[in-house]
């Protein structure tokens, strides 16, 4: 998966604002050569240059190692706190999502009141997110991603991360609620008519938001039929038809119980 463009974007201002007092600090160009990899004992300033060139040049490997040298051999400069942030996004940008959660949550725990901390935990959520898999496979990461999307808005609700994160957490729910459907229809294909009716009920009741609702609803109408409970499936086939009278899934829901309990229809 490709660096969210919001991230990209945020990233050149947050870069910026990092940067501002780097040109007086140091003179050091982006020459290349030995001297800007070689992790030996050099002054704060040449250092933190020499990475973000690195970082400038694409070179996100080394840019992260010297981001990190910068802490190491200046544990007490201001440069350190801007390095932790600047080598967090450098693991991002290279898919190394574990890294990039280590050093943004090591920034949180060490500046927690600070100015990019917004930055630090937009950073870690936008880290799960990319990790997230399809469907079929477990959804430990997804959960972990809309925990760390929620807590972005939840700490900072005003700010353009709160945004973003707002549009993945209506995306995450949406994966997780197709979770829920894959297995509710694992169920319902092997006969498991009321293991089957929790999974769909709980996406109508946690994920009611999600384009997955009203095959859920359809769902419940067909294993209550399935259960022998013909009001039950009367009852989610109306709320189908009340919340969504032109979908597909009402039409079929519609059939079905014509077909299976023309009692209940009629009696409607």
């Amino acid at each position: 998966m490709t660096t969210s463009p919001f991230l990209r974007a945020a990233t050149g201002a947050t870069i910026a604002a990092l940067s501002l007092t780097l040109g007086a600090c140091s003179s050091l160009g982006g020459g290349g050569g030995p001297k800007d990899t070689a992790f030996v004992a050099r002054d704060v300033e040449s250092l933190y240059a020499a990475a973000k060139d690195r970082l400038d040049r694409g070179d996100l490997r080394v840019a992260a190692a010297l981001f990190d040298e910068v802490e190491r051999q200046h544990p007490y400069s201001p440069w350190a706190r801007r390095a932790q942030l600047m080598s967090a996004f450098a693991y991002y940008a290279r898919r190394d999502y574990t890294m990039a959660i280590q050093r943004a949550q090591n920034f949180i725990s060490i500046h927690p009141g600070n100015k990019d901390a917004p930055y630090a935990y937009y950073l870690i959520g936008i880290s799960y997110y990319e990790q997230i898999s399809n469907v079929e496979r477990d959804q430990a990461v997804t959960r972990q991603a809309l925990q760390a999307l929620n807590e972005v808005q939840r700490r900072y609700p005003r700010s353009d991360y709160a945004a973003d994160a707002r549009l993945k957490v209506d995306l995450v729910n949406d994966h997780l609620a197709g979770k829920e459907m894959e297995i509710g229809r694992f169920y319902e294909r092997t006969g498991k008519w009321l293991a089957a009716q929790l999974r769909f009920q709980n996406v109508i009741e946690t994920y009611q938001t999600t384009s997955h609702t009203p095959e859920a609803l359809y769902r419940l109408t067909e294993t209550s039929l399935a259960l022998g409970i013909p009001e039950e499936a009367k009852r989610y086939a109306a709320v189908l038809g009340a919340n969504y009278p032109g979908s597909e899934w009402y039409e079929k829901a519609y059939e079905l119980m014509e077909e299976e309990a023309p009692a209940s229809v009629m009696g409607s």
